[in-house]
């Protein structure tokens, strides 16, 4: 089976740390390589609940935009019954299956109502909504927090042992690291330029303990926010700005309007125009489709070593016996216009199981 993996035109955040395992043991640690669909297998979650399931599950919800994200990229939907209608999973097709949420916010008697086998809880769900459902007599499996893109595979092989989709979930995985390797090999000896990561025009950024900072420096820039001594999302003074001068000033394009201080105006980065958004979709899901959000950082920074990415890319995919899904002949931000640069870019993008 091959899953359709949409590429969003507009532009180019959980988790566990608990092992698979077979035959009802319970087990807390990283998960291996590769999930595993032996059941019965217990596991044991983030708040320290031990689930058991007898058999691969037929019906799911996905309580959060990223579980339902980490469904689809993994081949799972046909199970998935309900998940959330809202901007963060607009590039997912919810067909006929239950919104799950009002305004962001869990609606508890249409997941009961729904009977799932299993219930998907990123971390950011609230505990008073895991032991609502709980209460209710359902099945709730909440990941542990998403601090690194580390975190996301170990969430896609766990959802793969949560669906019953062991094989779609490693070779999601698989699809990731050949990404991430040639991204790193092609980043190796590159500068890393000084980039200001924008959410407010308070000047508030996301610093070291984030997710989103390790999306950045994997893509290639150094985030101004590490210079600053900042851990989590705070805020930073417009002289740090404008004394540390970034390169580039990067952005989710969840805002209507670019998210800077007036006083960034005065950066090389503005400047230089050196100023980009990312798909808030990629960037802050810990979900699988957030190596378009490094790749997006890197083509846009790095477009040198991005070519070399995507000729690696090309070896990579001549081995794989799938079609490339065809997509429209140009990509929205790709800084190379020639026709022969774009199907390269689609090669590389193309997700394929």
């Amino acid at each position: 089976m091959r899953q359709k993996l949409v590429i969003l035109l507009t532009a180019l955040l959980t988790l566990s740390l608990v092992a698979p395992v077979a035959a009802a043991s319970s087990v807390s640690a990283t998960p291996d390589e590769t999930a595993d669909c032996e059941y019965p297998i217990e596991l044991t979650d983030a708040t320290g609940e031990e689930i058991t399931l007898e058999e691969a599950p037929d019906s799911v919800v996905a309580l959060q935009a990223s579980d339902a994200q980490t469904v689809f990229e993994i081949g799972a939907e046909d199970r998935l019954v309900g998940m959330p209608d809202e901007e963060a999973t607009s590039g997912l097709e919810i067909g006929d299956r239950e919104d799950v949420t009002d305004n962001y916010a869990i609606v508890h008697e249409r997941v009961i109502d729904l009977e799932p086998d299993v219930v998907l809880a990123a971390n950011i769900t609230a505990e008073e909504d895991i032991e609502t459902l709980r209460e209710a007599g359902l099945t709730v499996y909440q990941f542990d927090d998403a601090g690194s893109i580390d975190d996301v595979r170990d969430n896609v092989l766990r959802t793969g042992e949560l669906t019953g989709e062991c094989d779609g979930a490693t070779e999601t995985v698989d699809w990731m690291d050949e990404r991430l390797e040639v991204v790193e090999a092609a980043l190796e000896d590159a500068d890393r330029p000084l980039a200001y990561y924008a959410m407010g025009e308070d000047g508030t950024t996301a610093g070291t303990d984030t997710f989103i900072h390790e999306v950045l420096t994997t893509g290639g820039v150094e985030n101004l926010a590490e210079r600053a001594d900042i851990g989590s999302y705070q805020q930073l003074s417009s002289e740090t700005i404008v004394d540390e001068d970034p390169e580039w000033i990067i952005y989710s394009d969840d805002r209507e309007d670019v998210p800077i201080p007036e006083a960034a105006e005065a950066t090389t980065a503005y400047q230089n125009d050196n100023v980009f958004s990312v798909n808030a979709n990629q960037l802050n899901q810990p979900a699988p489709q957030v190596i378009y959000a490094v790749v997006d950082i890197v083509e846009t920074v790095h477009p040198d070593a991005y070519e070399q990415a995507v000729e690696g890319l090309e070896d990579t995919d001549e081995s794989d016996d799938n079609g490339a899904e065809e997509t429209d002949d140009t990509i929205p931000g790709f800084g190379v216009p020639a026709a022969v640069a774009a199907l390269l870019a689609v090669a590389f993008l193309a997700h394929r199981r």
